[in-house]
């Protein structure tokens, strides 16, 4: 496995909008509002690109997982659209993309990362714990009256 950047050089943007669709389809029957992927295409993703550092982990030439990286003002690393494709979770996919997010945020000197999931997904709350992140806040998207989603937080 191996990780490469997306960038503009990367070319198959239908590939990675079907591995973000099937790594968040779990969601879909258990969250509310609607997640954000459903308004992905592969044009908004090569933009999304343009904005943000993104990777991507690659193995015999198919992709397993990506993540999407942007600096927030004043001291932090936005971690976003982490995915790994259902099969080959549980093999370090993921850690592989979180290592990458570390790495970057060191290069730019900032000292936390910063992620978002949502209420219901427990599960995703105990393994970025496990990663080393803490919950810093609940709060709701707009329109909700309760909370929706978790923001977690990791020093660096």
């Amino acid at each position: 496995m191996k990780l490469v950047p997306i960038d503009e050089t990367f070319e198959d943007w239908e590939a990675l909008l079907s591995l973000i669709l099937a790594s968040f389809a779990y969601m879909h029957p258990r969250i509310d509002p609607p997640s954000s992927a459903l308004r992905l295409t592969p044009q908004s993703l090569k933009q999304k690109a343009e904005t943000e550092k993104a990777y991507a982990a690659i193995e015999v030439g198919r992709l397993l997982g990506c993540v999407f990286c942007k600096t927030e003002p004043p001291d932090c690393l936005y971690i976003g659209k982490l995915a790994v494709a259902p099969d080959a979770q549980g093999r370090g996919v993921g850690r592989l993309m979180l290592q990458a997010a570390e790495d970057y945020a060191a290069r730019c000197a900032l000292p936390s990362l910063r992620l978002e999931t949502r209420i219901e997904l427990v599960e995703n709350h105990r393994l970025f714990a496990r990663w080393g992140f803490v919950r810093t806040l609940e709060a709701s998207h707009p329109g909700f009256t309760h909370a929706t989603f978790v923001e977690m937080s990791k020093a660096l």
